[in-house]
């Protein structure tokens, strides 16, 4: 078994997790972060992080190796797998992202290596999937000839509070020797500490429902906003209000996408149906965060129709497309779904986000978005994300982005104290 003196360690997979990962670590270990998009790497040697995690000063001065050739981890004996683990068409979990590191990893093991999976799956990926390709590709035995642990990420994109060091760290392994090399790699850079979980089974199990809890618990909210609208209540007045006592669990509405909350649950719902067990709770929370999109548009063009609105002039302005405040990241962005709601009745419908890339949302959705100064003469502003880009702009730019009498600001998440919008002529909506 290696030790952490004979430890070189290769990352696979520089996104949001491997990224913040392979950097922390390469200020303990030879490190070489490896990424088939020859563009990633490429922006990442010339110092630039698309993704917002990583510094360009931090990355400069970093002793990270970067590259989009496996043949440069030949000398690698400690993988860590941080490949995304997205949905199909169906809903159902899409594997070929770990199928093709796993074979990549596979062709380079050696005797006593030890490979690591950081990927979100449901319990029993690692062992009924992962491995058998280790082992066909290698031609060695797992648990035997080299070793496979499981250690669920838990980056939170955009957050500078609970980074990589400040959240405890789940790890699991094959065996008791295994488990003590990978402790002792990740204690290296987790000042929060080490959970060892007792199987690499119930370490991926707690990883998939830390976000589908999440994910019910806004779903409840989300429900409760459906049907404080039809009341005229105001649902983060009553927040407020339940708030005060000390067991009530704070959530508030919202759109819930990006790539944990908005997919994790379909993997653990996959899993219970393969089972024969029906995950009505789980089922029906993403049902209603699925729903939320659509939604917001149904009470904007209600309220359009009460002002008289005509269809045909209509400017809409949607701002923030990514996934969630402060982050780039537009994979499973529930805004998209507000796009399309109003796409689909024809309705001019412009776009702005000042952190998601152009090239992003053309690869992503085949268009391209608006510039800032174009968000303008508008009937609607709806603020999607609550970037601290808006928040700066201030109440007044959105006001001052409306065409004036009758038109209408949709505040998803309340970003803003309605108080600032008393103007007459505005309406203030938040969910």
């Amino acid at each position: 078994m290696i030790d952490n003196t004979q430890i070189r360690i290769g990352v696979i997979g520089l996104g949001y997790v491997g990224l913040p990962l392979a950097h922390a670590l390469s200020e303990h270990f030879p490190v070489i972060g490896f990424d088939l998009n020859e563009r990633r790497i490429t922006e990442l040697k010339n110092g630039h992080d698309r993704t917002h995690e990583i510094s360009q000063a931090d990355l400069q001065k970093s002793s990270l190796k970067y590259t989009n050739s496996a043949k440069e981890l030949k000398d690698v004996n400690f993988y860590i797998v941080t490949v995304p683990t997205p949905l199909d068409r169906t809903n159902n979990p899409d594997l070929g992202f770990l199928e093709s590191a796993s074979t990549i990893v596979g062709e380079l093991l050696s005797e006593n290596d030890i490979v690591v999976y950081e990927s979100t799956v449901y319990p029993g990926v690692t062992e009924d999937y992962c491995i058998p390709i280790l082992e066909s590709k290698s031609h060695l035995v797992a648990g035997k000839d080299f070793f496979v642990g499981y250690s669920p990420e838990r980056i939170n994109p955009g957050d500078k509070k609970h980074t990589l060091k400040t959240i405890k760290k789940i790890v699991s392994a094959q065996t008791d020797k295994s488990l003590e090399v990978l402790s002792n790699v990740y204690s290296t850079v987790v000042e929060a500490g080490i959970h060892k979980a007792s199987s690499i089974k119930v370490a991926e199990a707690a990883k998939v429902i830390e976000n589908s809890q999440r994910d019910i618990n806004i779903a409840f909210v989300n429900e409760l906003s459906i049907i404080f609208e039809k009341m005229g209540i105001d649902t983060l007045e009553v927040l407020e209000a339940a708030s005060t006592k000390w067991n009530f669990l704070n959530f508030i509405p919202g759109l819930v996408g990006g790539h944990c909350i908005g997919i994790d649950p379909y993997y653990l719902t996959y899993k219970a149906t393969l089972l024969g067990v029906k995950p009505h709770v789980i089922l029906c929370g993403r049902e209603t965060n699925d729903s939320m999109g659509t939604h917001i548009g149904e009470i904007i063009i209600k309220k359009l129709i009460e002002k008289k609105k005509n269809f045909f002039s209509l400017n809409i302005g949607i701002f923030g497309l990514g996934f969630k405040e402060n982050c780039p990241d537009i994979r499973n962005s529930k805004v998209e779904d507000i796009y399309k709601f109003f796409q689909s009745l024809n309705i001019n419908t412009l776009i702005h986000d000042p952190l998601v890339y152009d090239d992003s949302v053309a690869e992503e959705y085949g268009r391209s978005m608006n510039k800032i100064d174009e968000m303008v003469d508008l009937d609607v502003a709806i603020v999607a994300v609550c970037h601290d880009y808006y928040r700066e702009l201030g109440p007044n730019y959105f006001t001052k982005s409306l065409k004036g009498g009758g038109s209408l600001i949709f505040d998803v998440k309340g970003m803003f104290n309605k108080s600032s919008f008393m103007n007459e002529n505005i309406e203030y909506v938040r969910l």
